[in-house]
């Protein structure tokens, strides 16, 4: 395995990482709800996608405080 014949400095491996970032997600809105969702994936809210319904999403009731 080879191996660097001089160290580089921290400014070129530096250089090298800038490209190394997260891009921000695109979110489209749901056409069934309106809410954000990502493209081409099961929207988490309604359970639709394609204009059908492909997941049934339970909704949780709230638990009443005793007094």
């Amino acid at each position: 395995m080879p191996l660097p014949k001089q160290r580089h400095s921290k400014a070129r491996g530096r250089k090298r990482r800038t490209h190394y970032k997260l891009s921000p997600l695109n979110l489209v809105p749901c056409p069934q709800c309106k809410e954000l969702k990502i493209p081409h994936r099961v929207c988490a809210i309604c359970g639709y996608y394609n204009g059908r319904q492909v997941i049934e999403i339970k909704v949780k009731e709230k638990k009443k405080k005793k007094a």
